[in-house]
């Protein structure tokens, strides 16, 4: 049962000492009963009550990490349902599965492209995760030995134990997941990732069967345990999910609060696995295993992702500064515009693919959009010209020529007050039309 934090206050020193970082005991009590920090910041706790807050100051869903040869991916420790409420914190973990029962060859060109698969995206190097292998009849442990041959990418292996242990032999690298502990099998399964320190899938029809599944892995000693919901269907998969998530987080319910495995791989055409997939990573996955692989499938699922996973408090932005676009010369404009990347890159991209030379100016405006950072007073013309002289464009170019966005037009004569001796101009709305308007304006 969650203790409230005037409960866990009492269990605390009361020395308010501020070695924890917080002015009082009572203030880090109430952080520690909310799940937003952990107890080992308290140097003086006593091992009495550290027994008897360690279960309070857990997370609600335990946090479990997969790690290979300087590869990791983190899942579990969320704290909110719904993003807007905080933030989330583990990305879902993305794997491509192979079978043992498919050509080496085949596997190995898989395996190659998903490894090697990278895509720039805002400024963000999205990537794939890892690499399931699934026992089908076929050599288990020749399969895992070529994969490794290839990549470091952490695994989730599927299979009986028997076969589980075949494979387990060829690896010797960081903490792979295990999959599936079942009915049937939970002793063997358990045994074997507890002597291999995996992390182990949990597999049943029913809720309440994967309750007494995971509650009997965890007394035979495995501690990172992840569900893996036996339905398979969008509804099947958003209620497993759903439930799972609100009983760990509004009820504190430790029986379900672990990490969430989904296989959208098992859909029949890879048009549904895409629309699984992405359902699975908005609603509470946190590894989503997929059959198929090309560049087209995933990326937008690695998009989505980034953006379910990004901080919505916390924009993604680039650094302020002035770009260089197609080498610039001291004759060339100077195009102004904020750090917000998307807006950046739309327009960098713009100017970059016309072949078109000219300086960038992104302005400090803590990651927000033109019209929004001009509407909460972050992108304005003092800021505008303090940013320019802040950069030395002066000492850049010798026909001084400023670009304003035309959603921002209205700044145009504060602007030109500020920078009197510079040329202001006003550029169109849209990105897409700059290189119309540098040609036809400004190339005069």
């Amino acid at each position: 049962m969650a203790l409230s934090g005037i409960q866990i206050y009492k269990m605390l020193p009361q020395t308010n000492c501020k070695e924890c970082d917080f002015p009082t005991c009572l203030a880090f009590a109430m952080k520690l009963a909310q799940k937003q920090v952990e107890l080992s910041l308290c140097p003086y706790v006593s091992e009495e009550s550290k027994a008897q807050l360690s279960e309070a100051a857990a997370p609600p869903v335990r946090p479990i990490a997969l790690k290979s040869n300087g590869y990791q991916v983190l899942s579990g420790n969320e704290v909110v349902l719904f993003r807007h409420e905080k933030r989330f914190f583990s990305p879902t973990g993305l794997f491509v599965r192979v079978y043992d029962n498919e050509p080496i060859a085949a596997i190995k060109e898989k395996v190659t492209a998903v490894s090697d698969y990278v895509v720039d995206y805002v400024g963000i190097d999205l990537r794939l995760d890892g690499i399931a292998i699934e026992a089908a009849g076929g050599d288990f442990a020749g399969v895992v030995t070529a994969v490794r041959e290839i990549t470091h990418l952490p695994l989730i292996l599927i299979g009986p134990p028997e076969t589980l242990q075949t494979g387990l032999a060829k690896v010797d690298d960081g903490k792979l997941l295990l999959a599936y502990a079942t009915t049937d099998n939970w002793q063997e399964m358990a045994s074997l990732a507890k002597t291999a320190n995996a992390a182990l899938a949990v597999q049943a029809a029913t809720v309440d069967q994967t309750v007494a599944l995971t509650e009997k892995i965890k007394a035979a000693g495995v501690d990172d345990i992840v569900l893996a919901p036996a339905q398979r269907s969008l509804h099947g998969t958003l209620i497993a999910n759903t439930l799972s998530r609100r009983m760990a987080l509004k009820k504190n319910f430790r029986s379900l609060g672990y990490p969430i495995l989904n296989l959208p791989g098992d859909a029949e055409n890879q048009d549904l696995e895409m629309m699984l997939a992405a359902q699975a990573i908005g609603k509470y996955s946190d590894f989503v295993v997929l059959d198929h692989f090309s560049p087209a499938a995933v990326y937008p699922l690695l998009v989505l992702r980034q953006n379910i996973y990004t901080d919505p408090q916390k924009p993604i932005q680039v650094q302020p500064g002035v770009y260089e676009i197609n080498n610039p010369g001291a004759a060339d404009p100077v195009l102004a515009t904020t750090n917000f990347s998307i807006t950046y890159f739309s327009v960098a991209n713009e100017i970059e693919s016309a072949g078109l030379p000219a300086w960038l100016l992104v302005c400090d405006a803590e990651g927000m959009s033109v019209l929004t950072a001009w509407a909460a007073g972050k992108f304005d013309a003092e800021r505008i010209a303090k940013d320019t002289k802040r950069f030395n464009l002066s000492e850049k170019v010798s026909r001084k020529r400023l670009v304003l966005p035309g959603h921002v037009a209205v700044l145009s004569g504060e602007l030109e007050e500020e920078l009197p001796d510079w040329e202001i101009k006003v550029g169109p709305r849209e990105a897409v039309d700059l290189p119309s308007f540098m040609k036809k304006v400004l190339n005069n």
